[in-house]
């Protein structure tokens, strides 16, 4: 199957890039060494298929693709069109977890039959267009290729690929499953503010429950508490704090929800295995 000179082509580790393709038969993509950066594809229509590291898969409309760096992978139409979108990028450090369940191989992650994704690609589309001045462009059409010259394009296009994430790997409801109705708004109202003071209290009377009976609910759906929850919420907003921001440490742990310094840096420490300081020092 022929390759193009472009398709050989490996982007630089540092360039956050964002294209959507509409391919016939005939089209591929090789490198054997992989990339330097991450690869991210999500099928609108047909099928293409996908090796990495001796691992293939078929990806299908609404399936997500992620690769990991640095591994040989190939991909091409698989029958008679693929049209997906794509995005070259260096991950987060706490996107791993989400990604962990959906590998069937090390570095290489299918995500099958995701919601409704392209109004997140077309934003990150847009932000990759941007130059840092006044406001991110209208999301445009065609689709071309697109790079992030500008660090804060770059910050925002990764939000986009970061609810592109969240959105395809979160939970969902599978016939029999039934997770109740109040659980899932206790977790939307989690998600949506983690450092707001919440109590299983206020929880509970968020969705007209007694506490004694969403803490039961609660754990028996999810298989946690709801403070565990709170506080899962709160680390990993953190995280994200500590990653794309210059917030010292007492300031993070604050706009996370945490009532201390000492306990946020103990509390993150025990969940990542290093203290905030160090977290962020290595991420740089």
């Amino acid at each position: 199957m022929p390759v193009s000179v472009a398709d050989l082509s490996v982007p630089a580790a540092e360039l956050v890039i964002v294209g959507h393709y509409d391919k016939g038969p005939g089209y591929a993509t090789r490198r054997a060494s992989g990339s330097a950066s991450w690869l991210l594809m999500f099928t609108q229509d047909g099928a293409g298929l996908v090796e990495q590291g001796g691992t293939v898969l078929t990806a299908g409309p609404g399936d997500l693709v992620v690769l990991a760096a640095r591994t040989a992978h190939h991909y091409r139409t698989a029958g008679a069109r693929w049209r997906f979108w794509w995005v070259h990028f260096q991950p987060r450090p706490a996107w791993a977890a989400w990604l962990r369940p959906f590998g069937p191989a090390p570095g290489c992650h299918l995500v099958p039959g995701c919601p409704p994704l392209e109004p997140a690609f077309r934003r990150a589309h847009a932000y990759a267009r941007w130059n840092g001045r006044g406001s991110p462009p209208a999301p445009a059409d065609p689709v071309r290729p697109a790079v992030a010259t500008a660090g804060r394009a770059g910050e925002l296009v990764l939000g986009a690929v970061e609810e592109v994430l969240l959105l395809a790997t979160a939970p969902r409801q599978t016939p029999g499953a039934g997770m109740d109705e109040r659980v899932e708004r206790v977790l939307e109202l989690i998600s949506a503010e983690p450092a707001a003071p919440h109590t299983v209290a206020s929880l509970a009377g968020a969705v007209a429950l007694s506490p004694s009976r969403l803490a039961h609910l609660f754990a028996e759906r999810t298989g946690r508490t709801p403070m565990r929850a709170v506080r899962a919420a709160r680390l990993a907003h953190a995280a994200r704090l500590l990653e794309v921001t210059d917030l010292d440490v007492g300031q993070v742990g604050a706009a996370s929800g945490f009532v201390s310094a000492f306990h946020f840096s103990r509390t993150f420490a025990k969940e990542y295995g290093l203290p905030p300081r160090e977290y962020r020092r290595r991420l740089g």
